[in-house]
């Protein structure tokens, strides 16, 4: 199933897709924040080191497959299979957007 999915969402799937952590990182505004796995990530470098940590740790597919609107959030579910512990899962990627950047993103299962 194809979702259509705003700009810079897909433009963090894409780059995440190529495990590119500074494509990733220029997807979000300069001091943007990432929570992740109980870590908070501020700013575009702790951003391009949480992507580039991960993509080297393990190896994984990310699929979206549902998206809605959730208290000014987009929240886009995203199926993930890979190397990592609990593989596969179903996590919840909640984004906030500012004009054409990702200002926030929180992962949660």
């Amino acid at each position: 199933m194809s979702i259509n999915l705003p700009h810079a969402i897909a433009e963090y799937f894409s780059a995440d897709k190529k495990a590119n952590p500074t494509a990733v990182s220029e997807c979000f505004t300069l001091d943007a924040t990432v929570v992740d796995e109980g870590n908070t990530y501020t700013g575009r470098d702790a951003i391009r080191q949480w992507m580039a940590n991960a993509s080297t740790q393990y190896t994984y597919k990310v699929e979206p497959f549902n998206i809605s609107e959730e208290g000014g959030r987009t929240v886009v579910t995203s199926h993930l299979v890979g190397n990592f512990p609990g593989s596969p899962v179903d996590l919840r990627y909640l984004f906030v957007l500012e004009g054409d950047k990702i200002a926030k993103l929180e992962i949660v299962p």
